[in-house]
């Protein structure tokens, strides 16, 4: 019997805003963590761009730590001009408390990271219409004082799973979310899409395990942080014969990562490998790029250091930014360890599907809004 760690749909787009991402208390008193990527305090005469993490926290190995490369890369750009610092996430209930900490530190620009963020960083940039905000993974806003980063992942999620369909040799592959969240789904219904398109084309019946494009329905840990989760479900996987394994789910990927470690350890030959999300996880948790056949990324970093320059030089516009394949937003990461492992022959139809989805002959399906 699987054990489920299904969790239901949220009732309303309202309801799930209302259970925003935390952080931590603005108060260093209270246990906040702030910190510059030069570990010192700004200056009154620098432009401050500002982050709040969400719960997974700065070195989740995923989107929060991407983020943070984006700032500190904003100011190695500029490093006479621009100064970076972040509070801590730790529960939702300190969103709005860490955002107005910073408001009363006149930051130039607020980032906000996370789709559980949305609500907190729409109430203050109502709030505070001279004040500039950009938010990783929110579609637009009415509020033009807010820059909205999003990445359309079904592309690469595409690409992942026609990848994992034709790496597979038990004819099982099995993804699941951290939470049910569009932009965590908007990537399982890419995997499963490319799943699907590798079957049609070869004639084969790979299944996905933990996801369906079509019932918008799976397997979710409830949790961007408990690794023992990651690891449990992944175990479930492995036993019901999945031998590649793609969680979304931030910082629990690694606890999936241990899972795979084991199996390999028990097996004493490597069948089971995964691939990691958001991040080239060779480079984020390098410890397992042996287990990686790639990472479906996003370019978070590019994005937040483009939003904190335009800020910074005056050129903040608000909006939306969506990262695609075309611009270069997301992407399949090398394939490292897997590259003298990945038939030339399924490296050049990736490449070929790569262009079809550009020029829009291919368009995966996805219930998520980008």
């Amino acid at each position: 019997m699987r054990i489920s760690f299904k969790v239901a749909a949220a009732s309303s787009v309202a309801a799930v805003l209302l259970a925003a991402c935390g952080s931590s208390s603005p108060s260093p008193s209270s246990g906040s963590t702030t910190g510059s990527s030069t570990g010192g305090t700004a200056t009154s005469s620098k432009f401050l761009g500002c982050m709040v993490t969400d719960t997974g926290g700065i070195d989740d190995k995923s989107f929060n730590a991407s983020s943070w490369q984006g700032m500190q890369d904003a100011q190695s750009a500029d490093p006479g001009k621009v100064s970076v610092k972040y509070l801590q996430s730790t529960s939702s209930a300190d969103y709005a408390p860490n955002i107005t900490a910073f408001l009363s530190q006149k930051c130039g620009i607020i980032v906000t990271v996370g789709f559980l963020m949305a609500d907190a960083t729409q109430t203050a940039a109502k709030a505070n219409a001279s004040a500039k905000f950009a938010i990783v993974d929110y579609p637009k806003f009415p509020q033009t004082n807010i820059d909205s980063l999003v990445f359309n992942t079904v592309q690469d999620g595409y690409l992942g799973g026609y990848l994992a369909a034709g790496m597979s040799r038990t004819g099982k592959v099995a993804t699941f979310g951290g939470q049910k969240l569009p932009t965590v789904t908007i990537y399982m219904d890419g995997f499963w899409d490319g799943v699907q398109a590798y079957n049609a084309k070869h004639h084969t019946h790979v299944q996905v395990l933990g996801w369906s494009e079509k019932t918008q329905s799976g397997e979710f840990t409830n949790s961007f942080t408990n690794l023992t989760l990651g690891q449990t479900i992944t175990q479930q996987f492995i036993s019901e014969g999945a031998d590649i394994i793609f969680p979304v789910a931030g910082g629990v990927g690694l606890g999936s990562a241990k899972a795979v470690q084991n199996a390999d350890n028990a097996a004493g030959t490597q069948k089971v490998n995964m691939m990691w999300v958001d991040t080239d996880g060779c480079v984020s948790a390098a410890q397992y790029c042996k287990y990686f056949i790639t990472s479906v990324e996003k370019g978070i970093a590019t994005a937040v250091k483009t939003a904190v320059l335009s800020a910074a030089n005056g050129k903040f516009a608000g909006g939306q930014y969506t990262g695609t394949l075309a611009n270069g937003g997301v992407a399949l990461a090398p394939y490292h360890d897997f590259a003298s492992k990945v038939p030339a022959s399924l490296q050049s139809e990736l490449n070929t599907i790569k262009q079809e989805i550009i020029s829009g002959q291919i368009v995966p399906a996805t219930k998520s809004p980008v």
